[in-house]
């Protein structure tokens, strides 16, 4: 692959921080995400529960974020591609934001399995 520089940690780790800056600068659903996150990490340490419950809600938060991070790099992928509308384009999308809805379902899911248990 001609685009693919060889493994650096440093500039991996680079990269990463350049993705992260970039979607938090860009992307005002994964900022509401970032906020939903915080909120509920702080409701979920004070409620009366033990640690590997707690851990669990905590952990399970990050699931929206990762699909929010997938759904932007495909939707951007996508307008690199073509800017008009095309039928597929829009599916590519639409099943993007399918993943962070299922994110969502399943941290729903985890908390209600936790508090109920």
């Amino acid at each position: 692959m001609l685009n693919k520089p060889k493994y650096n940690i440093l500039k991996n780790t680079k990269y990463a921080l350049e993705g992260l800056y970039d979607i938090l600068k860009n992307e005002s659903s994964f900022k509401a995400q970032l906020i939903a996150f915080a909120v509920l990490s702080v409701l979920a340490l004070f409620l009366p529960l033990g640690y590997t419950q707690k851990s669990i809600m905590i952990i399970s938060l990050f699931l929206p974020l990762l699909g929010e991070v997938i759904n932007s790099a495909i939707e951007r992928v996508v307008d690199l591609v073509t800017l008009e509308y095309n039928e597929l384009a829009k599916r590519a999308k639409d099943i993007g934001a399918t993943i962070v809805f299922l994110s969502y379902f399943i941290v729903t899911v985890i908390w209600f399995s936790v508090l109920l248990y």
